[in-house]
């Protein structure tokens, strides 16, 4: 099985993503369920998403729905950085451990 490490900011952003949309949609589980989904297929393929160089040495991006997950691969599996609308300006300032 591969591994998925979430970065304390990341699992932040989840609770957020999560408590913004359960606010006026009650499927935001939903959404949280898709993300793991997203997360578990990309774990077991890292390379699938696109390189993102300048934001980050080694980071990767792939979207789910409104939300973009970002990650960089490891010989285990993917350490999960951020997760953040795609809708936002990002610089690389957003991933500074």
């Amino acid at each position: 099985m591969t591994s998925i490490v979430r970065r304390p900011r990341a699992e932040k952003d989840l609770v957020e993503i999560w408590a913004y949309i359960a606010q006026d949609d009650v499927r935001a589980a939903g959404l949280v369920d898709q993300i793991q989904a997203k997360l578990v297929l990309v774990a077991d393929r890292p390379l699938i998403g696109r390189a993102r160089p300048e934001l980050a040495e080694a980071l990767r991006s792939i979207a789910v729905g409104n939300y973009v997950l970002f990650y960089q691969p490891t010989p285990a599996g993917i350490d999960l950085v951020r997760i953040r609308s795609r809708y936002l300006d990002l610089d690389a300032s957003d991933f500074v451990p």
